[in-house]
């Protein structure tokens, strides 16, 4: 029974330290993302939320995310990351390689 109590106990005080990290949102707009840089924690599951506010389809890729997704003009799309090591990570738009944009991992 002891042992039982101490599980729920240990389960129930960890609930904070799983609590999801809200989405992060980043528009495509202009021929680039906005904001261009963000800030996510590190060891943490991260959505983020991409909004294309293009009239043309735009391809979020990250090499060092190992994630790519093509986005619909005017669609939004959630690509998901993590948990990360502390650093800076690289993601551009594939069908317009000049806009590019970073998650800062801290």
């Amino acid at each position: 029974m002891y042992r039982i109590f101490a599980a729920a106990l240990l389960l129930v005080s960890a609930a904070p330290a799983l609590a999801q990290q809200p989405p992060v949102t980043i528009a495509i707009r202009d021929n680039q993302f906005v904001p261009a840089e963000v800030t996510v924690p590190a060891g943490v599951k991260v959505e983020l939320v991409i909004k294309n506010e293009k009239a043309t389809a735009a391809e979020f890729e990250s090499k060092s995310l190992r994630r790519e997704k093509v986005i619909a003009p005017g669609a939004t799309a959630s690509v998901f990351v993590g948990p990360l090591k502390p650093g800076r990570y690289e993601f551009y738009d594939e069908f317009h390689e000049a806009t590019r944009g970073f998650i800062v991992v801290k």
